[in-house]
């Protein structure tokens, strides 16, 4: 036979039962809040909730990025920029079969100063002809991207494993297409003959003996009554003999 219970025993037991939830969130601590999800946790100390905010939407392949080396890829010589163009638009649509392991597509280059029928001008020139650095996590699927780019025709490499460059070497090259001031194109060696053309030493010819890129300017030894004397020369002054 099944034991009933009292009224007093059936009051106590309504007493017992736990309140809602929300009532008890109500009455917690900000610390249980937090942790129950009730309020958003406070910024870190120092920084403003944009900037946490920011951080937390962060590039999501940033981690991947740590694992990316960099890549020399070879293209028809004259077609890097086209080629540069036709890599980034084919990583970007392909980005779920391996397009997103690739970050950037560099075709160096640098600002040189072109001494041209007496004229100075400064033009953007190539420092690798031929060849592109792409920055990226290398794979099956990102090899396949990039090696089937129209215009891309190999990877640099041993064999057919393509060869990442040391980080030394990409620091140099980085720094060569970042610098500021372009550089005077030198087309005169020491050892060469070469007329004046300019200043007071018209029409003498001589021979380079040292060369001053900084400067724009050449040593260059002329015969001057008999006897060989060194004579500085902007550039300019100078043509081939």
């Amino acid at each position: 036979m099944t034991d009933e219970l009292k009224p007093n025993e059936i009051m106590e037991e309504e007493n017992t039962v736990p309140r809602p939830a929300e009532e008890d969130e109500a009455e917690a601590p900000a610390e249980e809040l937090t942790a129950k999800g009730g309020e958003s946790a406070p910024a870190e100390e120092g920084k403003s909730e944009v900037e946490a905010t920011e951080e937390a939407e962060e590039d999501p392949r940033a981690e991947l990025r740590k694992k990316a080396r960099w890549y020399v890829v070879h293209s028809y010589s004259g077609m890097e920029n086209k080629v540069k163009k036709n890599l980034e638009h084919r990583a970007e649509s392909m980005r779920d079969q391996g397009g997103d392991k690739i970050f950037q597509v560099v075709v160096p280059t640098e600002e040189q100063i072109e001494l041209k029928d007496g004229q100075r001008r400064i033009v953007e020139r190539r420092v690798f002809p031929g060849y592109i650095l792409v920055e990226m996590v290398m794979d099956e699927d990102s090899w396949y991207v990039v090696r089937n780019t129209p215009g891309v025709t190999g990877f640099v490499g041993m064999g057919n494993k393509p060869t990442p460059l040391e980080p030394e070497e990409v620091e140099r090259i980085m720094k060569r297409i970042e610098e500021e001031e372009p550089k005077i194109q030198v087309d005169f060696r020491p050892g060469e003959r070469v007329r004046i053309i300019e200043g007071p030493f018209a029409d003498f010819h001589g021979i380079v003996d040292e060369i001053y890129p900084e400067k724009g300017k050449a040593r260059v030894m002329v015969s001057f009554f008999n006897r060989e004397t060194p004579v500085e020369v902007d550039f300019l002054q100078l043509e081939k003999q």
